[in-house]
Order: structure tokens, then sequence, then C-alpha cells
């Protein structure tokens, strides 16, 4: 098992990010955006920049969080699927250059306005993933679906949907702890009135986790935010609704040894205003140094 995390919500720069994972004495970085841009937009120049101070801190990068296919992007417009073959295209490149096996992305926008099991809209969704599966299945790289704002984290039901059409080794999932406790739960229909457990979405796909994204928090209710989501305050890893200490005890249980990646929504979020100067989040060295202390208690309590 190893640790890793959205080290842009640790620091702008690649340089506070690697700063900031040292400090945590981690090895990785799932990284995302470097100076405001996803590692998939980066220029070319800048991108060799990031390799190379990389390289030199003996830093790397376990997985790319990519914007394919993610919640901002519509599964009706054709553009928006376009952009994300553009976006896994660079992303693959850039993989293979990384020494990276893994690329997050997504389902595109859940649309909730439609019902929960639209023939039309699953059968299009499951079309433009099924591409962007095959595009990382040739280039022996993992699709790592995400349970975020999109149409196969509408539910588990949902998500199972999605693994049953796409019978690809090289699609599997990363499981947020705590997606769930903010959005809405449509595996028994088009009824926005509660929101998902994390437990009970993670011991209905748990056979299928490959990575686990760490995030925690309470929720605030069925109000929707602007792009979708409901509600939440985010809370350090164990302290919140996203049933964390007893989804990684399960995890260790059953003999989990992939990578625990930190994405704390405290003080930095990267879809929301954040601060645009380079000092280092105390919450996100926070946050790592509470889930390595988590991780400890539990393993000590399995023996």
């Amino acid at each position: 098992m190893y640790y890793t995390g959205f080290a842009d919500e640790a620091a702008v720069s690649i340089d506070g990010q690697i700063a900031a994972t040292k400090e945590l004495g981690w090895q990785f970085i799932e990284s995302r955006n470097v100076s405001g841009l996803a590692l998939h937009d980066l220029p070319d120049c800048k991108f060799e920049e990031v390799c190379a101070k990389l390289d030199a801190a003996g830093i790397r990068i376990n997985c790319i969080g990519s914007e394919v296919a993610n919640w901002k992007r519509d599964p009706f417009l054709e553009a928006d699927y376009l952009l994300s073959i553009a976006q896994l295209e660079r992303s693959i490149r850039r993989a293979k250059i990384l020494g990276c096996k893994m690329i997050r992305g997504m389902s595109f926008r859940a649309q909730l306005d439609l019902p929960a099991f639209d023939e039309n809209l699953e059968k299009n969704v499951i079309r433009k993933v099924k591409y962007l599966v095959s595009m990382c299945e040739d280039a022996g790289i993992l699709y790592l679906h995400e349970n975020c704002n999109n149409n196969a984290g509408m539910s588990w039901k949902h998500t199972l949907r999605l693994l049953e059409a796409i019978d690809s080794p090289a699609l599997k999932l990363v499981f947020d702890t705590g997606n769930p406790v903010m959005l809405f739960d449509r595996s028994e229909g088009d009824a926005l009135t509660h929101m998902q457990n994390s437990w009970e979405y993670y011991s209905k796909v748990k056979q299928f986790v490959h990575y686990v994204h760490i995030k925690d928090g309470v929720s605030l209710g069925n109000e929707r935010t602007e792009n979708g989501f409901g509600k939440m305050r985010y809370s350090f890893p164990g302290e919140g609704d996203g049933h964390v200490r007893e989804i990684l005890t399960d995890l260790f249980k059953n003999g989990f040894d992939g990578g625990l990646s930190i994405e704390p929504h405290m003080g930095r979020v990267f879809h929301e205003p954040s601060p645009s100067d380079d000092s280092v989040n105390t919450n996100y060295m926070e946050y790592g140094r509470r889930l390595m202390a988590l991780v400890n208690e539990i393993k000590a309590s399995l023996k």
C-alpha cells in the first residue's frame, strides 16, 4: 500500500506540490493541475520542466487525474466528447513518459433532470466511455472511473451497469469515500430526496475497486450547488459521513495493497476559487498525517 494525493490542493506550483509530498514522506502525486492547468493541458515545455523537477526530487506521478468525460462534460454534446478524446490522447502520451499506468476518468455529467435509467442516455454514455476505455486498453493503461457527479456515479447500480456493458480489463474503479455524501442516490429511480451512502456504495462495487480517494465530510441537506452536487462540509478523514474507517478496515481485511489518495477539499478545491499564492496548504499536510495515523490504528487493530 502507498500514499499519494491531489497535491494541487497543497500548492499551486510543482515546486510546492513536491515540497508538500516530501514533507509527508511520500513518493507519489496524483497529478491534476500544475500552475492552474490540467497536466494534460500544460505546454510541452512546461511539462518537460515538471518531469525534470519530479525526477530530481525522486517523486513520481502514480495517476493522472484527468478531466476526461468529467462532470463538466455534457454527454449530448459532440464537442465535449471530442474534447475528452483529445484530453485522453494527451494524457496517454504523458502517462507513458511518466511511466504512469492509471488515468482517472468519468462518464460525463449526471443528467438529474432525466429519468435515472434513461435508455437513450445510457446507450450514448456507454458508447462514448467504451471508446475512451479502448484507447487506454490499447495503450496498456487503466481507465479508472470515479464515482463522482457523472452518469455512472448516480448510484452503485449505475456503476455496475457501466462495468457490465464495458467488459474490458482496462476499466477499473477509483472509489471516492466522500463523494456519496454529496451526491443524490438514483438507485431506485428519479426522486432527488436523499444522498448516497458511502458504505452501501462501496460494499456493492468493492470487487472492482483498484484505487481509493480519501475524502470525508457531512451532508448539509438536499439543496443543490450550481454544479449539481449536494452541499457538504468537508472534514478530516474518519470525522464525517464517508465511512472512511469502515471502508479502510474492510479493504485491509481483504488484502488491499493499492494507493490511498487524499483529496481533502479543505482550503484549496481545484474547481472552486482558491488562493493564487504558492503557500503550502497546512490542512493538506494535516490531512495526510491524520490519514496515516488512522491507517496505522486500523492495521494494528487487525493484528
